[in-house]
């Protein structure tokens, strides 16, 4: 799971596109309060995996749920939906991403 601001977005849709066939997958919560602008950063960006939101900003249910408080946020889910990761970036992101179950043949 990702909430992320717009200048994060670029190296989310490069893990994305580098890793999706091999099993990697993206989803998006927003905590946009106005649909229109939602919909537009989606587009904007050419964010093709699944995004949802309430529209109710940091009263989000998913960002309470997860103690989301501050964006950009992320969670590594394994293949259970157990979280096993936290708010990486950068290489740590791209090293625990490539030691996960299935997906450590990765190049």
């Amino acid at each position: 799971m990702v909430w992320s601001m717009p200048s994060g977005n670029p190296n989310v849709v490069k893990v994305y596109n580098q890793f999706h066939k091999k099993g990697f997958d993206v989803f998006g919560v927003s905590l946009d309060q106005e649909k229109e602008d939602w919909v537009k950063a989606i587009a904007d960006d050419k964010l093709s995996w699944t995004h949802v939101s309430d529209l109710q900003y940091w009263s989000n249910t998913a960002a309470k749920m997860y103690a989301v408080y501050a964006i950009p946020a992320n969670f590594l889910l394994d293949e259970t939906g157990t979280i096993i990761a936290r708010n990486l970036r950068g290489r740590r992101f791209m090293i625990r991403l490539t030691k996960c179950s299935g997906l450590n043949k990765m190049t």
